[in-house]
């Protein structure tokens, strides 16, 4: 919205980052039709998400700290689908892990680079690192035969607490100390 896109622009980028970060993980693995795309379900609901922002965008701006915790809902939920779907196909724990941040991360990260700006995540308060330990919690689960529920509840819990942490006390990674200008 605050690069002035019309409508298609935002229904666009609305369906890349509902959907991309799935697909990916969907082709990696080898699910194929990606889950996404097998039915109409992840498109209504990115067409709706989309169809809200572009007409009622001041007032999800003034609700920024309710999205932002929606979101990180959202993320936690995505990263653990994710992780636990990899390991289902056989995926190693580590990259199953590594799928379930890509699943959480994936369609935000391609919908920036859509809208021409440097992926938020990899510049911003926790939210990579956060989907990365969703996911991690998942597979530490399966390594000690924990019930799939138990731990994707505790990675999808650790994911939230991290975005909370990161929202109200500005947690963040650590950034690279150089500037550009510097050898």
């Amino acid at each position: 919205m605050q690069k002035r896109f019309d409508i298609f622009g935002v229904l666009f980028l609305s369906f890349v980052a509902a959907v991309a970060g799935g697909v990916a993980r969907d082709l990696l693995i080898g699910a194929v039709p990606p889950a996404a795309i097998a039915d109409w379900y992840a498109f209504a609901l990115a067409m709706a998400g989309g169809l809200v922002n572009f007409f009622a965008y001041p007032l999800v701006r003034a609700l920024k700290r309710p999205v932002l915790l929606l979101d990180a809902i959202g993320l936690g939920l995505f990263a653990v689908i994710g992780a636990e779907k990899a390991l289902m196909y056989g995926i190693n724990p580590v990259m199953a892990a590594v799928l379930g941040m890509v699943t959480g991360i994936g369609g935000g990260m391609i919908r920036d680079v859509l809208a021409g700006e440097v992926p938020s995540v990899l510049r911003t308060d926790i939210y990579a690192v956060a989907a990365l330990a969703a996911g991690g919690a998942v597979a530490l689960g399966d390594a000690f035969d924990l019930p799939a529920a138990v731990s994707m509840l505790a990675g999808a819990a650790l994911c939230i607490f991290l975005r909370v942490m990161a929202i109200f006390f500005g947690w963040r990674a650590p950034v690279a100390p150089w500037r550009p200008d510097e050898r």
